[in-house]
């Protein structure tokens, strides 16, 4: 499973425009193993239940247990790598956006190599956006997933590069009404079920943290809501139906207990839009594409 995110007590007084000859910088291959509890585990974590005996149980007759396709953002993950571009404080890190590729039939059962790698650095001016990339691949050598994140740091930029390119929703999705909307109602301990598969940032479990990040209690994980919404992509689809590709960008915090109502608007056969309302109606996922595969 993922190693937790190595939080540092950096000064703000210690930080300094990103280096751009990080791009291509990379960790160490890694060895990452799951189990279907791991599996299991994560579905839990999602918010997946009873309704969902192929992802959250592994012996119920003429069920064939599944990963649920959002899983390998969760696995092999190596942030250390950032460390590449220059110092800077965790507490000024957030995820900004996610995405991820299936490449191949993942098992429920399994290992591989992992490699995180910093593809790309945008200069925001007072903050910097890194893409930091990881491919999992089989121990025969064939690609199993990509995952990319995009995460955004506060005090880093003015180094004088690109900005980068300007996120848009697809007109599909400002102009017509979603084809569904499904809502899900968070546990007040969700996020303390999801760190359990390898995400331990302190903004998600400890209030002292929280509060040196602006946030009035610890925050629910980026990429649990996010796996809410594949949730709500398959359902859509047909639970029969995987996910190919998926991302979206993070618009705003979710609090543990809060509900979540997921848009999905059907495109074509294979692609899917999606966004998800949180507290008081607010967007905090925007933009979300699927590709899915029957």
């Amino acid at each position: 499973m993922r190693e937790g995110i190595t939080v540092s007590e950096t000064s703000s007084r210690e930080l300094s425009p990103f280096d751009p000859a990080a791009i291509g910088a990379r960790s160490a291959p890694k060895k990452v193993s799951w189990t279907s509890r791991d599996c299991m585990l994560y579905a839990l974590g999602v918010g997946a239940g009873t309704d969902d005996l192929a992802f959250t149980t592994n012996n119920t007759k003429g069920v064939e247990q599944r990963m649920v396709p959002t899983m390998p953002v969760t696995l092999g993950v190596d942030f250390s790598v950032l460390k590449s571009a220059g110092r800077f404080d965790w507490a000024k890190l957030l995820h900004a956006e996610q995405r991820v590729d299936i490449l191949g039939d993942i098992p429920v059962d399994g290992e591989a190599e992992a490699v995180t790698e910093i593809t790309e650095m945008w200069d925001k001016g007072k903050a910097a956006l890194i893409v930091a990339q990881t491919t999992g691949t089989s121990t025969d050598g064939r690609p199993l997933w990509r995952s990319s994140a995009g995460l955004f740091i506060r005090g880093v930029g003015g180094w004088g590069g690109d900005r980068g390119p300007a996120g848009t929703d697809a007109p599909a999705q400002r102009n017509t009404e979603p084809v569904k909307t499904i809502s899900y109602q968070t546990r007040p301990d969700q996020a303390l079920i999801y760190r359990l598969s390898g995400d331990y940032n302190p903004l998600h479990s400890d209030p002292a943290f929280a509060a040196r990040a602006g946030m009035s209690q610890p925050i629910l994980h980026g990429l649990c809501t996010f796996g809410f919404a594949g949730r709500a992509v398959l359902e859509v689809v047909g639970k029969d139906a995987t996910l190919s590709s998926m991302s979206a960008r993070f618009a705003g915090p979710v609090w543990p207990g809060d509900t979540l109502d997921v848009d999905v608007w059907q495109h074509e056969d294979s692609t899917v839009g999606f966004a998800v309302r949180g507290r008081d109606d607010n967007e905090v996922l925007t933009g979300g594409s699927a590709t899915v595969k029957r």
